[in-house]
Order: structure tokens, then sequence, then C-alpha cells
């Protein structure tokens, strides 16, 4: 169980899921084992956040645990999804815990948001890679079926076609040398529903070394917290990704955190708006 994650599955807020999808990613495999890690480096944490005078334990967090994945992608994203769309409808925020970024695409579909929200060091932007449409690196193409635009935070890498994708207007990039720019005035999304979407390669490799694919020059600690404080208040979903078992549990330690800072400052923005 996610610590502090303690209340009843019809009286939640919000609903952790664990999706240990390990099926296609590159370099470095063991997403499998991240929901397990996330849960585990997440005991450290105090209950109480004084930034928004919350307690974890009184925000109606539960955990449903892990959906098993297998290795027909395109089967377990479908059955993840129905998982998904249950939380949805019962007025709940869905909280996945990956496992590889494809989850993320069921998460979208259920939540249908106008805006998707990723940061991420690579653009995900590919139709295809390694003769499938179901790749990790196909994360944000795939949003995009649902969501009018993407917004991409801290991307740094990406083929020369995903280069000229993002250039689009659907698409807009924030490069990490502009995050704090960003962060000075972030959009307000108005009326618009958004997902927020968390792959911890978005941080430097130096902060979270426990992914498949490092890219250096990333984000910090800091600055993804105040990534997904900002975004958080307009989200309708939630997902952290791409944590894996090869480091001393930085990178898996850094993954609950932000699902932590997700909850406190969604369950701030919503009580005051």
């Amino acid at each position: 169980m996610f610590p502090g994650a303690t209340a009843d599955r019809e009286a939640a807020s919000y609903v952790v899921v664990g999706a240990p999808l390990d099926a296609t990613t590159t370099f470095q495999p063991g997403t499998r084992f991240g929901p397990d890690e996330i849960r585990r480096f997440a005991r450290s944490f105090d209950d109480y956040d004084h930034q928004t005078a919350q307690h974890f334990t009184e925000r109606g967090v539960h955990d449903a645990g892990d959906v098993r994945a297998w290795d027909d992608v395109a089967e377990y994203v479908d059955y993840l999804g129905g998982h998904l769309r249950d939380i949805v409808w019962d007025d709940a925020i869905p909280l996945v815990l990956g496992g590889e970024h494809t989850v993320t695409v069921p998460a979208v579909e259920a939540v249908d948001p106008d805006v998707f929200v990723c940061l991420d060091a690579h653009l995900d932007l590919r139709e295809a890679y390694d003769g499938t449409e179901w790749s990790h690196a196909c994360v944000t193409n795939h949003a995009l079926d649902t969501a009018e635009k993407a917004i991409i935070i801290g991307a740094r890498t990406g083929s020369e076609a995903e280069w000229e994708r993002a250039a689009e207007a659907d698409v807009t990039v924030v490069e990490p040398g502009a995050v704090d720019d960003w962060l000075a005035d972030p959009p307000t999304f108005d009326d618009k529903t958004v997902y927020l979407s968390v792959d911890i390669d978005a941080a430097d490799p130096g902060f979270a070394p426990g992914t498949g694919t490092m890219e250096p020059g990333g984000l910090t600690p800091r600055q993804l917290q105040r990534l997904v404080s900002a975004v958080a208040p307009a989200a309708g979903g939630f997902d952290v990704v791409e944590v894996n078992d090869r480091d001393e549990g930085q990178a898996a330690a850094l993954a609950g955190k932000l699902l932590r800072t997700f909850v406190y400052q969604h369950a701030a923005g919503t009580a005051t708006s």
C-alpha cells in the first residue's frame, strides 16, 4: 500500500493504481518493479505537509494495488483502461504508478482531458518505435488522439521528425532552460481539463538514475515539485512512470514525493476554486 492511502475505495477522492508494465522499455528495463519501489521509498515521508497545512491520511487516498501486466501491450492497455474508467466514473482522481510510460495512454483516455501536460526528457511523438505503436516512445503521439493540446516540459531530445511534429500548433515544448520562466507565469487552463504525466527521466539523472533512458541536462527535484504544484489544481488525473530498481531509491523517492505533492496541491486548489 502507498503509505497513508488508508481511505476506503467507496469514499476515496484519489485512487492509486500500480501498472507494472515492462514490455517496451529500452536500455535499462525494470519498470515492472516501479510501483513497489515507489511505495517502499515513500514510507519515510511525514504525514503532515507544512506548505499546505494538510495531512496525507486525511485526503481520501485509496491504494487499489497493481493491475498485473502481461506481454500483449495493446490488450493490457485496454484492460488497464477499464480499471481507470471505473475510478473516473466514481468521481475520483486516478493516480497511476508506472510501469513504462505506455500506461499513460489508457489513463489519458479515461480522463479525456483537453490538455495533456507531460514532464519528460523525450518528446515521445513517434508514431512507432522498434516496430510497435505501443512503445513508451509514442505516448504523447497517442495522447494527442484524445487531448487537443500537449505541453511537454523538460524535453531535451527527440528525432528530427519528432521536433518537426513538435513545431505544430497543438504542441508546446518547454525546454529545461525555459522552465523557470514558464513557472513564473504558468497557464491558468481556465475551464479546460488537464491530465498530468511525469516521466521520471524529466529529472536530471544525477537526481533520479533509476530509469530506463537517462538524459543529462534535466530538471531538479525542486523544479519538478513546482511544476506539479502549478498544474495539479486543474488536473483530473496523474501518473508518475519509468521508475525502475536500478538505483538506491532516488528515482522512487522522488516519484513518491511528486505523487504526494500532486494530492496536496490538487486538494488545496479544488478547495479554493
